[in-house]
């Protein structure tokens, strides 16, 4: 029998909510498709951060590359700066462990009603594919004489050859297996150099997929077509800034970000590769039992489908979607079922479908 190692890190706020479901799907269904799970806990986040003055270790980065995924909540605490949570947890596990590609689905649900008039299941379906380790987010800049009426800051995106290459493969390999379409989405009108650059590497992969159509979006009518014609859309192929807000922009057209996942995925495996609902630790509602769990869950289906278990991640989907065609929906969709009672809606269709 199969067996994967998970590393899981709740985080912090309402992260310890939304796993914890999480991992009791993860257990349910792992034992009705016989595949093993070795599960370990870690404390990592602001919350250790806030005890310890680190929010992971080197040790602890160390022991999580003994893993074949992560299981991540939400790092972030209102007492916390938050400059930090990603530059000291998220981008650097990400880097560290070169998970190049975040992948984040944009999927209406059954049973939930868009906020954009009129649009059914099959107008919003739809990837965003976000470069995960370059570009606007390296963090290469500074801040200089910061109190001077001269004082300047700077931060320098960098792009490369080998990055844009990596990122437009997966996404027309990826395209290849949806609706056989990618759309670039940039702003190489104005940034003349690094994006133009990106715009042009991409052309250049793009010539090697003839069955996949290829087009190039600026940002700006990109996040108007968003509302007005989502579906044009099938695999959008983006940097990491832009990436980062379309993404929420797609969470918000589902309906609630508190439905949106994401992998954060090494493609080779040469690394374990990170699923996190794309949502963030919401410590104003954390201990609450009210917080959405449909993100984290529909994450953990996206690492089985990663790590190959493609029919328990395909279980998993299908219990999310019972429970909203049901209507069962957290106070964020002007619900009023709690976190535990959205999850045990999601086990129970997954528990009914195998015993038929």
């Amino acid at each position: 029998m199969k067996s994967y190692k998970i590393a899981i890190v709740p985080g912090d706020g309402i992260g310890h909510e939304i796993i914890p479901v999480g991992v009791n799907i993860l257990k349910e269904i792992a034992e009705r498709h016989q595949f093993g799970l070795e599960l370990e806990t870690f404390p990592w986040g602001a919350g250790h951060y806030k005890e310890n003055g680190v929010f992971i270790t080197e040790e602890g980065i160390e022991q999580m590359k003994q893993f074949d995924a992560i299981y991540f909540g939400a790092v972030g605490l209102p007492e916390v700066d938050d400059t930090l949570p990603a530059m000291m947890y998220t981008f650097k596990i990400r880097t560290m462990f070169q998970q190049y590609v975040n992948y984040r689905p944009v999927k209406l649900l059954p049973g939930v009603t868009s906020p954009l008039r009129n649009r059914t299941e099959k107008d919003i379906d739809f990837v965003v594919v976000r470069e995960n380790n370059e570009g606007e987010f390296v963090q290469n800049g500074k801040i200089l004489y910061p109190d001077k009426s001269f004082g300047l800051a700077t931060d320098t995106s960098v792009f490369t050859r080998q990055g844009i290459e990596r990122i437009a493969h997966y996404s027309f390999k990826l395209a290849q297996k949806r609706r056989k379409k990618v759309t670039n989405v940039t702003k190489s009108n104005t940034l003349i150099n690094s994006l133009a650059y990106w715009d042009s590497v991409i052309e250049e992969v793009a010539e090697n997929y003839p069955d996949v159509t290829y087009n190039k979006m600026y940002v700006d009518n990109a996040s108007a077509s968003f509302v007005l014609k989502p579906d044009v859309f099938d695999v959008i192929l983006t940097t990491n800034m832009i990436g980062d807000i379309l993404s929420d922009l797609g969470g918000a057209i589902m309906g609630s970000l508190g439905f949106g996942p994401s992998g954060n995925i090494n493609p080779e495996k040469e690394f374990p590769s990170m699923f996190e609902p794309i949502h963030g630790s919401a410590p104003d509602i954390a201990g609450m039992n009210i917080a959405n769990p449909i993100g984290a869950i529909w994450s953990a289906a996206i690492m089985l489908e990663h790590l190959g278990e493609s029919e328990a991640a395909i279980s998993i989907y299908e219990g999310i979607c019972a429970s909203t065609r049901k209507g069962i929906f957290t106070k964020d969709m002007g619900g009023n079922a709690s976190t535990k009672q959205i999850a045990d809606a999601v086990l129970n269709h997954i528990t009914q479908q195998q015993e038929v």
